[in-house]
């Protein structure tokens, strides 16, 4: 009767999922009880097929948040794991099943014990046995060393679960990242790119589903060896806390399974090519709007050089040991811009040091020196590359530094940091004045979009803007259709 009352509370405290006794059971609004790993793993396939999350047993939906900690039930099953065997089965446990003899030896080279009668039948004979008693350190000095690198694999199990939740959250972030680009790129240009944009989305979403199912599946293998680790753990625990003949009782398969156990790291944490959204060709599209853009005469003629064609600028290089990056050598294009869409290319590929964009003359051209100079006196000259001051600029600094200069409400600039995947050779810059927009993109990389200013207030005329800073590399204007 005892017997049958410890069956049906196994079956209470019994994971519907994993069907092994629970372990950090979990409670569901429905009542329903599982694993911690067990309820999470099922948790992410639920919402990665189906976009909500429902009852393994009775298929209601839930909350993930709504999960609670069942401790009722942990107390049942922490009883459970502890409860004894009756004193008869303990003392039938101690005799031989062949024989009937008391278990008093062990046999070394079989690592099981053994009663008298075993120790003289064939199956053990010339084999070197021993007292219990006497073998009984040895082992459990070989099972304290085995827990002692169980639990540091299992240490390391609990890092590459953070590890993986970690990247999951990364990788999380960069699709989002990604969607948002992919999202901005076809507003630009959304009457001839409705359709290339639902493709390009539902290319990236399949890749982001199919990252997420791998990270699920690297979880739930985790979450099998964790088990397999705590089982084993708790194998030896029970051994280390039971009697001699508890701790030898099948000895050789425990060891087997302790000394033969290595945590295997996840696939999901090895290095992948992050998912990078490609653009259709853009700038194939943008050279409809194609300007031929010339240098205009530099306000500082001592430190600028232009070539002979227009198309070409760079600091004095006399001048360039002297020169710092509060110094403004910035040049504009022509023609100026009133009305229309507007794009230009430019060639940066020798730059280690750079900002491009547009500038409104919001200042006139006489009075433009004289501003510059009351600025230098205050502060950093890069605090005027801003839109209030009629800059709509990006720029490279220190070499793989790449900035937008946004309107800051201090004396200091402000700038954004841009992360690129690949680094611009060529910038494209496309200039839509009746939209308000400036957009630049990397032609070095299937025209990715690098950053758009939104909602520009721009005065009567707008003018391409170039500033080749101090390093003595040229920047270069690129011919239409080059």
């Amino acid at each position: 009767m005892a017997s049958g009352i410890l069956v049906n509370i196994k079956e209470e405290v019994t994971c519907p999922i994993c069907l092994e006794l629970l372990t950090e059971p979990m409670s569901l609004d429905c009542g329903h009880t599982f694993c911690q790993a067990c309820i999470t793993a099922n948790n992410r396939e639920s919402m990665i097929g189906q976009g909500e999350s429902s009852c393994p047993v009775c298929k209601i939906s839930y909350q993930p948040e709504n999960l609670r900690p069942n401790r009722h039930v942990a107390n049942i099953v922490e009883g459970f794991r502890k409860a004894k065997l009756s004193p008869q089965e303990e003392q039938k446990r101690d005799l031989c099943v062949r024989h009937g003899e008391k278990l008093l030896l062990f046999c070394k080279e079989d690592e099981k014990i053994i009663c008298w009668l075993c120790e003289r039948s064939q199956e053990h004979r010339g084999h070197r046995t021993f007292l219990m008693e006497e073998i009984a350190q040895e082992y459990k000095e070989k099972f304290q060393a085995a827990l002692d690198r169980l639990r540091v694999e299992q240490q390391e199990a609990e890092k590459l679960e953070d590890d993986l939740e970690e990247k999951r959250t990364s990788r999380k972030d960069q699709i989002e990242n990604e969607l948002k680009s992919v999202q901005d790129c076809f507003k630009q240009l959304r009457g001839i790119l409705a359709s290339e944009e639902q493709k390009e989305l539902q290319r990236l979403e399949k890749e982001a589903a199919e990252n997420l199912d791998d990270l699920a599946q690297a979880e739930r293998e985790l979450a099998q060896q964790r088990k397999l680790l705590r089982d084993l753990i708790s194998d030896l625990e029970h051994r280390l806390q039971g009697s001699t003949v508890e701790m030898l009782q099948d000895v050789k398969g425990t060891m087997k399974r302790s000394k033969t156990f290595t945590l295997k790291k996840p696939k999901a944490l090895s290095t992948k090519q992050r998912i990078v959204f490609q653009a259709p060709d853009l700038r194939r599209m943008l050279q409809v709007f194609n300007v031929n853009v010339t240098l205009d005469t530099p306000m500082n003629k001592s430190l600028i050089i232009i070539s002979a064609d227009r198309r070409q600028v760079r600091p004095a290089m006399i001048f360039c040991i002297f020169l710092n990056n509060n110094e403004d050598l910035g040049v504009l294009g022509s023609p100026s811009i009133t009305s229309g869409k507007h794009y230009w290319e430019v060639d940066v590929s020798q730059k280690s040091y750079w900002i491009l964009g547009v500038y409104g003359g919001k200042y006139p051209d006489s009075n433009m020196m004289d501003f510059i100079r009351q600025v230098k006196s205050s502060q950093r000259v890069c605090s005027i590359f801003q839109p209030k001051y009629g800059y709509w600029v990006i720029g490279l600094q220190n070499h793989s530094e790449y900035k937008a200069f946004v309107d800051s409400d201090s004396s200091d600039p402000t700038t954004l940091s841009l992360f690129l995947s690949v680094p611009p050779r060529r910038v494209g810059v496309f200039l839509d004045y009746d939209d308000g927009t400036v957009s630049f993109f990397n032609v070095t990389n299937h025209g990715f979009l690098i950053y758009k200013f939104s909602s520009c207030s721009f005065p009567q005329k707008m003018f391409p803007y170039f500033n080749p800073m101090k390093c003595p590399s040229p920047i270069t204007l690129c011919s239409p259709g080059s």
